[in-house]
């Protein structure tokens, strides 16, 4: 039984939309009057460039979020509060001066956004006010699916059996309405000065538009629609990053302007009629889950090792790592897809999937570079940046994870070029320079012979690198650093994580 409260204010975060919001449904449950805010927290955006996408998203998405408050009111005076401040303090501030009895808000697992809800519940409790969390970005939070020893999951598989098995748990999205329930409060008059536009927070626009992005629910209502009709095919077409596969949905899931539920029960009902493709995208949300419980469950993945051990791995450092960083990042390492999938993220904010594995294993196993420089920089760049997902994913790579690739297990990037861009439609895309060069040539340029190199116009060293390191000597360098994980394992003094 909810408790009651005559006044709530709900605070948006990463939950940018009406429909089947739990903290709206539930403050329009438990509350005769409702109020709504978003902060635009410079705790958080102080610490940004001034062009980022994803600053953009957000402040498309508050405008149509706006819009749907509006219709759930039914009247069209401004309803959405909102303020350019440090949310730790700005809330508390709010919920004093709208008088309100709850804070209602979607829960959060990153360990800054933790601390955040707690100083901001402490403050409301020395007032009398209560902060209500509830969960909203996932289907399974913190330790809702346990072994049967009660503990976390640490491998994938066994996790992914026992989220399927609860299922039957789903609750089935919900419709944004006030039927019956508390009064929608317009924004008092003090607060009812035009939303902010991206200039007024301190930003420039970006390529968003160009790209064909667009913030808010109607825009990952309308991808999910485009999405639903490949679904099927997704197990087959998610693999080639120059076909349609993927479903873009990352940076909606990302901010909330799509619910997770809805993608769930989609998903299940194409697996329920027999799909492979949905099924493997179903599991891709398992996933997502997965990693959100391992960063609740085990915080400290968000600085060190899941497996404690690989805390000791010798990482290249100095003026060549940071030479060959800086290559890596720009795109420059003389390998066509790695470049590819950089100048994609460089370009667009986005990375297709497969090539974050390709890319990110380039990184940590033929560089030798600490997977924490690969994870910021992933971190600066996505569009769909979620802390948890990128670092394990991270963590995958560079086998310090939880269900992790073997630490012997090294991506050769040109045979991943061969099997996953095999006309090199992709790198052809991001890497005009090699346009001419043949399809058995793209993937390996500086292998080349001279005469097709002269006929496609490609300079090894002046317009496309040469490669920064040589495959078969990093592969080696790779199992040397990695390799007293596997003499201390024969000794059995291993401390995995279980």
């Amino acid at each position: 039984m909810h408790s009651h409260f005559s006044t709530g204010l709900v605070w948006f975060r990463r939950d940018l939309r009406t429909h089947d919001n739990a903290a709206l449904a539930h403050a329009l449950a438990s509350c005769d009057t409702v109020y709504c805010a978003f902060v635009y927290d410079k705790a958080i955006l102080d610490l940004l460039p001034r062009q980022d996408r994803r600053v953009e998203f957000i402040q498309e998405s508050i405008d149509v979020l706006e819009g749907s408050l509006r219709a759930l009111r039914g009247e069209n005076s401004r309803v959405l509060i909102t303020l350019h401040d440090v949310a730790q303090t700005a809330i508390p501030a709010l919920a004093a001066r709208l008088n309100v009895n709850a804070v209602f808000a979607a829960r959060d697992y990153e360990p800054a956004a933790v601390a955040r809800d707690t100083a901001v519940q402490q403050q409301l409790l020395a007032s009398g006010k209560q902060l209500v969390l509830v969960k909203d970005q996932v289907i399974f939070e913190e330790r809702e699916v346990l072994t049967q020893t009660g503990k976390p999951y640490g491998v994938f598989t066994p996790y992914h059996r026992a989220w399927l098995a609860r299922m039957g748990d789903l609750p089935t999205p919900s419709r944004g309405t006030t039927e019956g329930q508390a009064t929608l409060a317009s924004a008092p008059e003090e607060f009812a000065n035009e939303l902010p536009s991206l200039a007024d927070l301190g930003f420039e626009t970006t390529n968003l538009r160009a790209l064909g992005m667009r913030g808010g629910s109607a825009a990952g209502e309308a991808l999910l629609q485009d999405f639903a009709g490949r679904m099927d095919r997704y197990d087959e077409a998610r693999n080639f990053p120059s076909v349609k596969g993927p479903s873009y949905l990352g940076v909606h899931l990302r901010f909330g302007t799509v619910s997770i539920r809805t993608l769930v029960n989609l998903a299940m009902q194409h697996v329920r009629s027999g799909s492979a493709g949905a099924s493997v995208w179903l599991a891709e949300l398992a996933w997502r889950d997965f990693y959100f419980q391992i960063l609740a469950n085990y915080p400290h993945v968000a600085t060190q090792a899941f497996k404690p051990e690989y805390d000791a791995i010798a990482w290249e450092q100095g003026d060549e790592a940071t030479a060959l960083y800086k290559a890596w990042c720009e795109g420059r390492t003389g390998y066509p897809i790695v470049d590819a999938a950089m100048a994609q993220l460089n370009q667009s904010g986005y990375m297709h999937n497969r090539l974050r594995m390709v890319a990110g294993s380039f990184l940590v196993k033929h560089l030798g570079l600490d997977w924490r420089w690969g994870e910021k920089y992933f971190a600066l760049k996505l569009n769909d940046f979620d802390l948890s997902a990128n670092n394990g994913g991270w963590q995958w790579v560079a086998s310090s994870g939880c269900d992790a690739q073997p630490y012997f297990r090294i991506f050769n990037p040109v045979t991943q070029s061969e099997k996953f861009d095999g006309q090199g439609k992709f790198i052809k895309r991001y890497l005009p320079q090699l346009a001419g060069l043949s399809d058995k040539a793209i993937h390996a340029p500086w292998l080349a012979k001279p005469l097709e190199l002269a006929a496609a116009g490609v300079q090894i060293g002046h317009n496309y690198p040469a490669p920064v390191v040589d495959h078969a000597q990093a592969r080696a360098r790779t199992l040397a650093r990695y390799g007293f994980l596997k003499k201390s394992a024969d000794q059995g003094v291993t401390t995995a994580v279980q």
